[in-house]
């Protein structure tokens, strides 16, 4: 495997090649380079650089961010959001005004166009401070990305803890709101206290090797100590839970099928890691709304077109499915939704290039979160490519710290919304970090080519990782399952 070239996940679902071919280093400072940088947002991603770092996030002294009643919870309706969908959503708001007080439990409001710094002024707040009775810090967006930027959300996600409710109709959004009441106050739930790692392994394939040898595995089964490091236990068993793994020749799209059908097994994990190629289609094909972001399994062969075989799509997941109470973490590219154009791998002199007719919601996550016999509690994934290498800069070993603590935070039983913080604070680090690296008038020594390239592609996998579903949701530690006895699709793959 080269290490110094940059591969992205991604296969063309017409072609079978990758969505972007692999390129060198030097590719990539020359995209880096293609927008100067932003001295102010230089400046305030440094500034929260330290804030990130800190216990309480920018809020008050005292106040536990994972206390949704002290930190507060907040929808924010994109200003032409229908009213049938403002109605859709009320049980849910009912449920939250019933936990969280009123001076912290708030309905707001985005206009298209505002900027993350005026949207913030026009409550009374500005960047670098949370405080829960103007802006709260649980924040659940409602609405696509034609209504609420991609680009305000992963911005505003910096600070807050931020999901999203995109459906395709109200009864998209009521099926979660009634499901997510449902799992919160039920006496028992279906899940299992159990991980399932899913991971293909295609042969003469940079991108799933390392997405299986250096993320999957390690979070699975742990790592040994060596080079000064100390061992690291796998993170489900240190906090009670079983775990399995489906990968290479395991990880087959029945199997997956099996994880969200379990039928006499009875019970759904209750975390579902996947790390794959995401599928994508061109602008305009047929199959690119319903099918972006769809996971491609060990079932295709390594080359050539992309048959519906070959990967787990929304209309896979049937309505006989059991979801509910499901927290997934998708690894894929597009696995979260898609951008109308490409943010990152630009043609300085031709503009930026499109991808699809308009920005959205992948459909598999729509489907998990809105299941009709319960959905999930949340989704997380990629709103772009998924940047695979970013897990092992140059002469490092796997960087997955984020994902362990990710994953760790989520079983614990706190709100999904924070436990993304290590990305968020990843993401504020290396922005600025890279935004100083590029700004010429700055003194002080500067990066080299490759280490400049290798901070751009981990910024740019930190910065697009988003949660769909409300923030505030945590798995129900307390009623959680047995792990299925032995004998399930579950299992220890080679």
């Amino acid at each position: 495997m080269n290490f110094n070239d940059i591969y992205l996940n991604g296969i063309d679902g017409v072609t079978g090649r990758y969505l972007v071919d692999p390129f060198s280093p030097s590719g990539a400072v020359a995209a880096a380079r293609g927008k100067p940088p932003d001295r102010d947002q230089a400046g305030w991603l440094g500034h929260l650089r330290g804030i990130l770092l800190s216990p309480f996030l920018g809020l008050p002294r005292g106040i536990d961010p994972t206390d949704v009643t002290r930190s507060g919870w907040g929808v924010v309706f994109a200003r032409n959001t229908p009213d049938n969908i403002r109605r859709a959503i009320e049980p849910l708001l009912a449920h939250r005004h019933g936990q969280v007080p009123a001076s912290r439990c708030k309905v707001l409001e985005y206009t298209m166009g505002r900027s993350l710094k005026d949207w913030l002024k026009t409550y009374g707040v500005s960047t670098g401070t949370v405080d829960p009775t103007k802006v709260p810090y649980y924040l659940m967006l409602v609405g696509g990305p034609e209504s609420i930027p991609f680009e305000f959300q992963y911005l505003l996600d910096i600070e807050y803890a931020v999901g999203r409710l995109a459906f395709d109709d109200a009864e998209g959004y009521q099926s979660y709101a009634e499901s997510v009441v449902n799992y919160e106050t039920a006496s028992a739930v279906a899940n299992a206290r159990e991980v399932v790692y899913w991971a293909p392994r295609h042969a003469a394939d940079p991108a799933t090797q390392m997405s299986l040898d250096s993320l999957v595995s390690p979070l699975f089964g742990g790592t040994p100590p060596g080079d000064g490091r100390e061992a690291e236990a796998p993170v489900a068993g240190e906090l009670g839970y079983t775990s399995s793994a489906l990968t290479a020749r395991d990880a087959t799209r029945d199997r997956l099928l099996g994880l969200l059908h379990p039928g006499a097994r009875g019970s759904t994990p209750a975390f579902l890691f996947t790390a794959s190629h995401g599928v994508g289609w061109p602008k305009g094909h047929a199959n690119q709304v319903p099918a972006q972001g769809a996971l491609l399994c060990q079932d295709w062969p390594g080359s050539g077109p992309v048959r519906p075989g070959h990967y787990l799509s929304a209309s896979d997941v049937t309505d006989d499915a059991s979801v509910h109470g499901l927290v997934a973490f998708h690894f894929a590219c597009y696995g979260a939704g898609t951008l109308a154009f490409d943010p990152f791998l630009m043609d300085r002199d031709g503009g930026p290039r499109p991808v699809a007719e308009r920005p959205f919601i992948a459909a598999l996550p729509k489907r998990l979160l809105s299941h009709p016999r319960g959905g999930a509690l949340a989704v997380l994934g990629h709103i772009d490519r998924a940047w695979g290498f970013s897990i092992r800069p140059r002469g490092l070993g796997p960087q997955i710290v984020p994902f362990r603590n990710l994953i760790g935070r989520v079983l614990a039983g706190e709100p999904v919304g924070h436990a993304t913080k290590d990305f968020s604070e990843k993401y504020a680090s290396l922005s600025a970090s890279l935004l100083d690296a590029l700004d010429k008038s700055r003194p002080g020594e500067r990066l080299d080519e490759v280490d400049l390239a290798w901070a751009w592609v981990e910024r740019n996998d930190a910065q697009n990782y988003i949660v769909l579903g409300d923030p505030a949701v945590r798995i129900r530690v307390d009623l959680l399952r047995p792990t299925p006895v032995p004998g399930s699709p579950g299992g220890v793959s080679p």
